[in-house]
């Protein structure tokens, strides 16, 4: 056995540590500074292979690459991000506390609590910004990774602090998660008016306010006069649910207009024929 000081080996690893990066540096410096797809994905796969065979542990290759795409979409722009293949917020159901979220600057910031959700109930409102989870800085965080913080199981408490507009100091506020069971629509009658709150456009959106709907009928009779929808912190959703609740109350026309890069890329929605309600 050869005793070296504890100077020699701290050296002996700084060399290490060194050549390492000198090594991949050299392969980068080779890439052109314009490179074809296929030259930056062939260097895609130089570093993930040397990931996967020199990292002191043997990682998981699935994490790997779905790490490095919602890197890829995280540096696009906030709201780009990367759907595993469970839809739990579009189910309508998922735990979690309730919260709709943007990241704006490097910043959390919440876009709208949900009805009746933990979130709700523990007072947060929209444009908080959401500064540490559980004592963690946010700063740093990708909006995805600060989401999957939020959630947790069911039951368990999570502390988030708040700096709000007009209130002059940060704020913790305790939360436990829940099993979220999302009512997108919910509806209260002003004399003969039938006021419908829309809160996401999650699948159950269009369904929940067909059935509110015909609830005002029944309970408000022939005195109803109309509808108020309420869409005030509305976070978007699922377009199709999106093109059905504008369909129910535009007679025809043009309800989505997508414009891609190229022309073959551009898209209508129109109103479906025979879907107009005259309510």
């Amino acid at each position: 056995m050869i005793d070296l000081p504890f100077r020699s080996l701290l050296l002996m690893v700084v060399a290490a540590s060194a050549t390492t990066v000198l090594n991949v540096s050299r392969t980068d410096s080779g890439v052109p500074q314009n490179p074809e797809p296929c030259q930056q994905l062939n260097l895609f796969a130089d570093v993930l292979e040397r990931v996967r065979s020199d990292y002191v542990e043997r990682p998981d290759d699935a994490m790997l690459i779905q790490a490095a795409i919602r890197g890829m979409l995280a540096a696009l722009d906030p709201r780009s991000s990367y759907l595993s293949p469970i839809r739990e917020q579009a189910r309508g159901q998922f735990g979690d506390l309730g919260i709709e979220v943007t990241m704006g600057n490097g910043v959390i910031k919440v876009v709208s609590p949900i009805d009746d959700t933990p979130a709700a109930k523990a007072g947060l409102q929209a444009n908080d910004l959401i500064t540490h989870i559980d004592n963690e800085q946010t700063v740093g965080l990708t909006l995805k990774q600060a989401i999957e913080k939020m959630r947790g199981p069911v039951g368990t408490s999570i502390t988030l602090t708040i700096v709000r507009k007009g209130v002059e100091d940060p704020f913790d506020v305790k939360l436990v998660r829940g099993l979220i069971r999302v009512n997108p629509v919910k509806t209260r009658e002003e004399g003969d008016v039938a006021l419908i709150k829309i809160s996401t456009f999650n699948e159950h959106a269009n369904d929940n306010l067909m059935r509110a709907v015909e609830n005002a009928k029944k309970s408000i009779g022939e005195k109803l006069k109309g509808y108020v929808i309420d869409l005030r912190n509305n976070p978007g959703g699922l377009l199709d649910q999106a093109v059905l609740v504008s369909d129910d109350f535009l007679e025809a026309g043009t309800i989505v207009l997508i414009k891609g890069r190229n022309n073959e890329e551009n898209a209508t929605r129109e109103c479906p024929s025979g879907r107009y309600h005259r309510w």
